[in-house]
C-alpha cells in the first residue's frame, strides 16, 4: 500500500504540481499570450483543486477511492493535453478546471486518506515513505518533461505520460487501492486479527459536529499554519532558481534546486522513522520551521556573495520541505477524534492549496522592490506559522491534555 501510494505521488505532483509551471513556459513560447494571462490559468488549476479536494471524502463515500483515483488520473491527462494545444484563453482555462480537478485525487489529501485506515502506531513512519513520491515526481518529472518536449513536442509529451498514468494508476486502484485491512481480516498497522489490536495513538479530543470546526482552535490553527508555511515556502520556491543563477549559473542552480529536493526528503524521512508516537508534533512542525528559518536568513544575510553560505542555507531551507505536507495530517491524527480526521485533513489542504495559489505573485511583488525582500517575506510568514502551530499547542496543554499525558 505505501509502495503504490508512494508511486501515485509521483505522478500526482510530477504532474500536476511541478508540471504547471513548465506548461506556462511552454504554452507562452506556443502563443505568444502574456505571462500574466498564462499564469492566471495556473492560478485556477490550483484554486479549483482547493475546490475539489475539500469534497474529497464526500466522493470517495459516493465512488470509492479506486473510483475517484482513476477518474483524477483521466482528468489531469486531459487537461495536460488540454494544455498543450489550446489556442483559445477559454480552451486553455477549460484545461486548467480539468487539470485541476484531477490532480488532487492524486495529492496530499488522497495519500493521507489511502494511507491513514492501514497504519495508526506506524503512521509517521508509512506517510513519510508515501509523501517522498512526491519529491521524487520533481525530481523524475521537472527534467523529464523538458526532454520530452524538447524531443516530441508539448502535445505529443502530454499524451505520453497522460496514457502512462492513466495506465498505472488504474492498475493500482484494482490491484491496491480496491483493498481494506478489515478485507483482509488486518487491524492497522499489519495485526492480524486474532492476535490482539496494536497500541495505538489516542485522539485529544471527542469527535466535533458540523460546523463546530471552524469555532475550534486546534482545528483554526493547524489549517492557518499550514496554509503560511506552505505559502512561504511555495512563494521562495517559486523565485529561488532565478536568484540563484545569477550566482551560480543555470546548471549548478538547478543541481542546488535538486538538492534542496534530496534535503526534504532526508528531512521528512527522518522525522517520519524518528519521531515517537508521544512527541509533542506541534513542537516539530515548529522547530522543522525554524531549520527553515536560519536556511532563509543565511540566504538573506549573504547578498549572493558568499557561494557556500548559500547553498548551506537552500539545504537548510530544503529540509523543511517535506514537512510542511507531512506534518499538518500526524497533527490531526492525534488532536482529533478518528471520526473527524477524515474532514479536518481535506479542508487543512485545501485551505493551504487555496492560499498558496497566490504565493509566486506576492512574492513577485516583493522582488520588484529587491531579492532581499523576498527573503524577509519568507522569514517573517515563517514566524507567523510557528506562532499559530504553537498557539494551538498552548490551548491542549491549558486544558490539561498535553501530549506527553500519552
Amino acid at each position: 500500500m505505501v509502495a503504490a501510494t508512494f508511486v501515485l505521488a509521483v505522478f500526482g505532483w510530477g504532474v500536476g504540481f511541478y508540471g504547471p509551471p513548465i506548461y506556462l513556459q511552454m504554452v507562452v513560447q506556443r502563443t505568444g499570450w502574456s505571462v500574466a494571462l498564462v499564469s492566471s490559468a495556473v492560478t485556477l488549476h490550483f484554486l479549483v483543486g482547493a475546490v475539489v479536494v475539500a469534497n474529497l471524502p464526500r466522493l470517495y463515500r459516493l465512488a470509492g477511492v479506486p473510483a475517484i483515483t482513476v477518474t483524477g488520473a483521466v482528468l489531469l491527462a486531459i487537461g495536460v493535453v488540454g494544455w498543450s494545444v489550446a489556442d483559445r484563453p477559454w480552451q486553455l482555462f477549460a484545461a486548467a478546471l480539468l487539470s485541476g480537478t484531477g490532480w488532487v485525487a492524486m495529492g496530499a489529501a488522497a495519500v493521507n486518506a489511502i494511507v491513514a485506515p492501514w497504519f495508526v502506531r506506524a503512521r509517521p513512519a508509512a506517510l513519510s515513505m508515501a509523501y517522498n513520491g512526491a519529491s521524487v515526481g520533481g525530481v523524475i518529472f521537472s527534467p523529464l518533461w523538458v526532454m520530452l518536449i524538447a524531443s516530441s513536442g508539448f502535445a505529443q509529451a502530454a499524451v505520453i505520460v497522460g496514457i502512462s498514468m492513466v495506465i498505472t494508476v488504474a492498475v493500482l486502484s484494482v490491484v491496491v487501492f480496491s483493498k481494506s485491512p478489515d478485507g483482509l481480516g488486518q487491524f492497522p498497522d499489519g495485526a492480524w486479527l486474532g492476535y490482539g489490536v496494536p497500541p495505538t495513538t489516542p485522539s485529544l479530543a471527542a469527535p466535533t459536529v458540523g460546523v463546530s470546526l471552524w469555532r475550534d482552535r486546534r482545528f483554526l490553527t493547524l489549517a492557518a499554519g499550514m496554509a503560511a508555511g506552505l505559502f512561504a515556502q511555495i512563494g521562495l520556491l517559486a523565485h529561488l532558481f532565478s536568484i540563484m543563477v545569477p550566482v551560480f549559473g543555470s546548471q549548478a542552480a538547478g543541481l542546488l534546486m535538486g538538492g534542496a529536493t534530496v534535503a526534504a526528503i532526508v528531512g521528512r524521512t527522518g522525522i517520519g522513522w524518528l519521531m515517537p508516537v508521544s512527541a509533542d508534533r506541534r513542537l516539530i512542525a515548529s522547530a522543522s520551521y525554524g531549520v527553515q528559518i536560519i536556511g532563509t536568513l543565511m540566504l538573506l544575510t549573504t547578498g549572493g556573495e558568499n557561494a557556500a553560505a548559500m547553498v548551506l542555507g537552500v539545504l537548510l531551507f530544503g529540509l523543511g520541505i517535506g514537512n510542511a505536507t507531512s506534518l499538518p495530517p500526524l497533527i490531526a491524527q492525534v488532536e482529533f477524534n478518528k471520526a473527524d480526521v477524515s474532514r479536518v485533513v481535506p479542508l487543512i489542504v485545501a485551505l493551504s492549496q487555496a492560499t498558496y495559489a497566490l504565493a509566486p505573485a506576492l512574492f513577485g511583488i516583493a522582488r520588484t522592490v529587491s531579492n532581499p525582500a523576498v527573503f524577509i517575506l519568507a522569514v517573517a510568514i515563517q514566524f507567523l506559522a510557528v506562532i499559530l502551530f504553537l498557539a494551538g499547542r498552548h490551548k491542549i496543554i491549558a486544558s490539561g491534555q498535553s501530549h506527553r499525558s500519552f
